[in-house]
């Protein structure tokens, strides 16, 4: 299974690689061998976009899920907010997840500058909120571009309602995550390091 919208980017790189195998085909000399070549860095491209849009189904885990796949960056209290940070590698499944049952609130943009995601001034970057209304209370998720990803998709807009482990959008070409919490009706589950899998792995647990 892939990501929606992913036709669009796997698509070209296919007819690109069809009509390069044609002209090798008929062609003869350096044409032949340079339609060739330029035929199989297609399929490379396009092996690699397979690769990067697969969106596999999840078991949903307990409690409140992982948005992303990818490694914690970190889990920090600031204010009166828990925020797990997930670093989404180019190798992670880069379909973002809902972290329990929720309905959107608000969507909006902000921020300015491509920073690598790993860095704390990254903070700054593009990003995207979700406002979410939730059974633990207000919940905020941010999908952050970084030094090389910098499309952000929504799959959802102010209204919807998803269940937990509902795809939610996606990052194209990697980056991060903020997941921003409740202190009061949550406890953080997981520490920075932890291999997280969006839907799937429990990263905290609510509170009465």
């Amino acid at each position: 299974m892939f990501a929606p919208g992913a036709g669009r980017w796997i698509a070209p790189g296919v007819g690109v690689a069809a009509v390069l195998f044609v002209v090798g085909a008929v062609a003869t000399g350096p044409t032949a061998i340079a339609a060739d070549g330029g035929a199989v860095a297609a399929l490379v491209w396009t092996g690699f976009l397979l690769v990067f849009f697969r969106d596999p189904e999840r078991t949903i885990g307990a409690g409140i899920v992982a948005p992303a796949d990818g490694r914690v960056r970190s889990v920090e209290l600031v204010g009166d907010r828990w925020v797990v940070s997930i670093f989404m590698n180019v190798t992670d499944v880069h379909v973002n997840r809902f972290p329990l049952a929720a309905t959107v609130v608000r969507v909006a943009d902000g921020g300015a500058g491509f920073r690598p995601a790993f860095r704390p001034d990254a903070a700054h970057n593009v990003k995207r909120h979700y406002e979410l209304t939730t059974d633990v209370g207000s919940v905020e998720l941010v999908q952050m571009t970084g030094i090389v990803a910098r499309r952000l998709v929504s799959f959802v807009g102010p209204g919807d309602h998803r269940d937990k482990g509902d795809r939610l959008g996606m990052i194209v070409l990697g980056s991060r995550v903020d997941l921003y919490l409740p202190r009061d009706r949550t406890e953080p589950t997981v520490a920075a390091g932890a291999r997280v899998k969006a839907g799937e792995s429990t990263i905290a647990r609510s509170r009465p």
